[in-house]
Order: C-alpha cells, then sequence, then structure tokens
C-alpha cells in the first residue's frame, strides 16, 4: 500500500526525504526571530543575503517551497496572457499543479530539449514575429539540474547563449535553479558563475542541502521588491520564519561541498544498477545525484518494480512505466547503496524468472 513501508527501508525516492542534521536543530531552536513580514526576523534576513552573495544577486527572499519560488517568479516576470517559454520536461511546467496558469494566467509554450537543454536556434525558432494573434512572450524558464533528464547539468556556454537569445527578444530569464549546487559542485565552477545571465533563480534549502523546509528566490533588488508583494499574495508571508531560516545558514555554510559525496554514491549505484540482468542504465548521463534506471529488460513494469523494492525496503520512485529513479542523499551511505544493489539484484531476478 502507497506510504506503508517497513520499519527500517533505504530511501531513494528523492533527496527531499533527508533529515535535519543536529547543527541544524540546534541552530533553529535558538534562532533569533522577528516578524518576517514587517522585514523584522535577522536570521531570515541573515539568510536571504547570504544565499543573494552566493548566487552572484542583489537580494534574496525566502519562500517556503520551491514551487511557490518558482509561482512567485512567473508572477514577477509577467502580466496577465504573457507566453513563458519552457523546456517540454521542466519542473516547473511537469510537477507545479499548472500554477502558472491557474494562478499567474500565463500561457506556457514548451520547447524539446536534449536531456533537459534547450538550443539558442530551438528557442530563437519559437519566437514569433509580434501579431495581433499572438500571446506577448515574456519569460523563458531553464532548470538547472534537470529533474526529469536524471540531474543533468547545462553546459556554462549553452545556458548563456540560450540567455542571450531570450534577452535579446526582450524576455526575462528564470532559472529553476532547485539544485543548482549540485550542478556547481558537478562542473567545478562557483555558482554565481553558472547562472550569471539568468535574472532570477530560485534555489532549494530542503533537498540535497537537507534544511527541512524553504527555499530561497534571488535576483535585482528591485524585482525581489515586486516578488515579495506576489509571495504575499499566494500566502507565503511568514512571521517568526527565522525558526526554519536558521536551519537554511546551516544549509548554505554546511552542506555545499558535501554534494560531492552524493555524486559519487550514485555513480557506484549507476555501475551496479548496469550490471544487473534486465537492467539498463546511461552510465554517461549520471553527472550529479540521480540514477535512472530503465527495466525494459526485467519482464516487469517500473512501478511493479518499484512495489516490489519497497517490499524488500527499498524506496525509489518510477518516473514513467519504463524507467525507476534513484537519487542519492546524505542520509543514505556506501553501505546503503551496497545493499539497495543486492536488493535490486534479487528483485530482478525474480522477475526474470517469473517472465
Amino acid at each position: 500500500m502507497e506510504g506503508v513501508f517497513p520499519m527500517a527501508f533505504i530511501d531513494l525516492r528523492s533527496d527531499t526525504v533527508t533529515t535535519p542534521t543536529d547543527e541544524m536543530r540546534r541552530a533553529m531552536a535558538t534562532a533569533d526571530v522577528g516578524d518576517d513580514v514587517y522585514g523584522e526576523d535577522p536570521t531570515v534576513i541573515r539568510l536571504e543575503e547570504k544565499a543573494a552573495e552566493l548566487l552572484g544577486k542583489e537580494a534574496g527572499l525566502y519562500v517556503p517551497s520551491g514551487t511557490m519560488g518558482n509561482l512567485v517568479a512567473v508572477m514577477t516576470h509577467t502580466s496577465r496572457g504573457s507566453e513563458v517559454l519552457l523546456e517540454a520536461e521542466s519542473h516547473i511546467y511537469y510537477y507545479e499543479v499548472g500554477g502558472m496558469a491557474v494562478v499567474a494566467q500565463v500561457l506556457p509554450r514548451t520547447i524539446v530539449g536534449e536531456r533537459g537543454c534547450l538550443t539558442p536556434e530551438a528557442v530563437e525558432g519559437v519566437l514569433r514575429t509580434p501579431n495581433i494573434h499572438f500571446p506577448v512572450p515574456a519569460l523563458l524558464c531553464l532548470e538547472n539540474t534537470h529533474n526529469r533528464a536524471g540531474g543533468s547539468v547545462w553546459p556554462l556556454d549553452r545556458f548563456n547563449a540560450v540567455a542571450g537569445v531570450a534577452h535579446r527578444a526582450g524576455l526575462g530569464v528564470h532559472l529553476d535553479g532547485a539544485r543548482i549546487f549540485n550542478a556547481s559542485v558537478a562542473s567545478g565552477r562557483p555558482a554565481a558563475e553558472l547562472v550569471r545571465e539568468a535574472d532570477s533563480v530560485m534555489f532549494c534549502l530542503s533537498k540535497g542541502l537537507a534544511a527541512p523546509v524553504g527555499s530561497v528566490l534571488v535576483g535585482r533588488a528591485d524585482w525581489i521588491a515586486r516578488a515579495r508583494k506576489n509571495r504575499k499574495i499566494v500566502g507565503g508571508g511568514m512571521r517568526q520564519a527565522g525558526v526554519i531560516a536558521a536551519a537554511g545558514l546551516v544549509a548554505l555554510n554546511r552542506m555545499i561541498d558535501r554534494l560531492a559525496e552524493d555524486h559519487e554514491n550514485a555513480r557506484v549505484l549507476a555501475h551496479g544498477l548496469a550490471e544487473i540482468a534486465g537492467l539498463g542504465v546511461d552510465l554517461a548521463s549520471v553527472e550529479t545525484n540521480m540514477v535512472m534506471c530503465r527495466v525494459d529488460g526485467s519482464g516487469t513494469s517500473a512501478p511493479e518494480f518499484s512495489r516490489a523494492l519497497a517490499a524488500r525496503g527499498v524506496l525509489v520512485n518510477a518516473v514513467d512505466p519504463g524507467r525507476l529513479r534513484f537519487v542519492t542523499h546524505k542520509d543514505v551511505g556506501r553501505e546503503d547503496i551496497d545493499k539497495a544493489l543486492s536488493v535490486t539484484a534479487d528483485v530482478a531476478l525474480e522477475f526474470r524468472g517469473a517472465a
């Protein structure tokens, strides 16, 4: 049954399942707080300033979730009826409940990418000559790392070229950088360099960085001032939010460099899965902390395979009928990876034997 798992399990469904560190819990218990809607919470202010500094932007805005951060960004960049360009399998389009249409009242226009990345030519190809029949394009949304592409990292030169096309056409550029620090660690480049050509960036504290809640939206100071009002519109104004922002500060100060460990565990996992008969992994595609695994040769579907793993204490998500997604994070160590591989091999053998 969904949501019912063994008492002890290895959770590879997502890095959102990470639990806060002891240091985070102590920081939360002793945080200086104030009313954030009045701009008086000192811990939130420090978090927003730290986030803006790390991303090379003027100002930051603390929000409860990445989905809200992306929605607020779309609202702030656009007007009702604007056209927003997105990669066809981007998180904003695929997983955020149609909020851009329901709340921001904008029209999404998707572009097919390659492992989540667009080309300058593809973006240019959907830009139309102004016409009374067409919505006015206002925004291009990009994603780094790209979730449904398995944690892929944008090549920096391509990202800058695509952003340049959008800017020359008068569009803003928003980056869903939920896992931008994974991209930074994987590429060996500072996060600020990766997002220099983006007008706004959202990143999550509650994924690989292991804070219990929250994301930050960064951009120009005047833009963030407008975004703050839009955050209030969608119910994101918080009061003594320093209690949770304190964990976010620990995340930014302590948890970025250790993402390399997650990436290494993902590579170990990917190589192990690739050796299991009936399963398939594109090893070249494993760049950060995600592994996409095909089950086409196993004799069953990904959802059924996922249920069988869960019954044996290993939790993974089926992203479509033929693929499982494994995500490494701080609460999964090398011994857990080895055990997960052993369980997966046993399940694959059972399904092949029954086929």
